[in-house]
Order: structure tokens, then sequence, then C-alpha cells
């Protein structure tokens, strides 16, 4: 009956537009979306530049992006915690506890996703597509963008897959952001919080929400992976 309870108690958290429940939602949101937004250029570039480019050290640049993919977001936040507090390197930023600070975490831990599916998708590229492009004369930017625009489908895959790291995780927002109420409270720090305290109707609520977004970004990898097929079937 507890339980019943609880997820009753959740569902009318959702439906009645708890402020608090909502507050905590749209810090996660929003630092999730910023800090996507701020790594996307980055990795897409770099990936764009480690695929197409041969140099010393790329197979272990290659390694190391592939590697990172699982280092422990709980590292992460350990080792962001030392360079943003008061007597580490970036202490003068005054991130720490902030939501700078858990954007700054969300950029680090999606640029090995973003960097790592844009390289894969370069590399199964069309080699004859760059080949073309450089044979009509085309500059060095305007060959990386035809290339992107033919493997969009795998850049944007990058980017879905990225948001659904980033928004899922708990320990760097944890250390980094300090689970400060209406500030740094997102909706996995709030889950933990919840749960230890043995209050269990928010904590499924914002199960609820976190489970929507992971099917929702599901269902929009796999249109994109349907269209991605019917474009190559029309070529």
């Amino acid at each position: 009956m507890a339980l019943v309870d609880a997820v009753r108690d959740a569902f009318v958290l959702l439906l009645t537009g708890d402020p608090v429940l909502w507050r905590i939602i749209w810090i996660s949101v929003s630092t999730s979306m910023l800090g996507l937004l701020l790594a996307t250029p980055l990795a897409v570039g770099a990936g764009y530049v480690i695929a197409m480019h041969q140099f010393p050290g790329r197979r272990l640049v290659i390694w190391l992006a592939q590697a990172a993919l699982s280092l422990p977001t709980v590292l992460i936040g350990l080792l962001l915690y030392l360079l943003l507090s008061r007597h580490g390197a970036l202490g003068s930023l005054q991130w720490l506890f902030a939501q700078p600070g858990i954007v700054a975490g969300q950029v680090v831990i999606a640029l090995p996703v973003l960097l790592a599916f844009t390289l894969t998708a370069v590399q199964a590229a069309d080699p004859r597509l760059a080949e073309t492009a450089i044979a009509h004369g085309a500059s060095r930017w305007r060959v990386m963008t035809t290339l992107l625009y033919e493997v969009r489908f795998g850049v944007m895959a990058a980017v879905i897959s990225g948001f659904g790291r980033v928004i899922s995780e708990v320990g760097c927002a944890m250390m980094v952001g300090g689970n400060i109420a209406g500030e740094t409270r997102t909706i996995t720090t709030a889950i933990a919080l919840e749960t230890s305290k043995g209050e269990f109707a928010q904590g499924i609520a914002l199960g609820i929400v976190l489970v929507a977004i992971a099917l929702a970004m599901n269902g929009a990898l796999m249109l994109l992976q349907g269209d991605a097929h019917a474009a190559r079937g029309r070529s």
C-alpha cells in the first residue's frame, strides 16, 4: 500500500504542476541543453579532423577518446571539484556549487560521446565524397560541411545520445553542484536525496520524467535511423 500511495502522490505532483518538482526538471533540462550546445561544435569539429587527417599520435588520440566513454562521471566530478574549489586553478570563476559548474561537467561528459559518434560516422562515409568536392575546387570548410551533411544522421544520433548521457548522470552533478534546492538540484540528485530520506513520491515523479525523456530520446534515435535507411535507399 505504501508503494501505491507513493505512486499516486507522484502523479499528483506531476499533474498539479508542483513548483519545486518542475524547478528541478527545468534545471536538469536547461543545464543539459546548454552543456550539449557548448560541447557539440567542439566534439563534431574534433571528430571530423581526427577522421580525415593523418598525424603523429592519431591512434593514441582515438584510443583516449573511446576510453573516455567509460570514464566514471563521479571521477569527472572529482577532477572538476579540485579545479573549481577555492584553492583550485579555476577557483576564481566561482562555479563550484553553481549552475555553471554543472554545465562545465555536462560539457566534459558529453564531449567523448559526441566525438566518438562523429568519428565513427565520418570514417564510415564514402571517401569519394571528399575527393569529389576537392576535385571541384571546394575549400576545406566546404568539404567539411559537405561531408558532415552527408553523415548528418550519425551526428544527430551523437547529439541525442549525448543528451541522454548528461541528463541521466548523478555523480558529477552531485559533487560539482552540491544538490542545492532551487539552484543546482537536478532530477538525478533529487531522486538520490529523496530516496535517502525515505520520501518516495517526488523521487518516483522525477523517475517517471527521466524514463519519459529516455523513451523520447530512443524514439528520436529510431526515427533518425529509419530516415537514414530511407535516404540510403533513395541514393
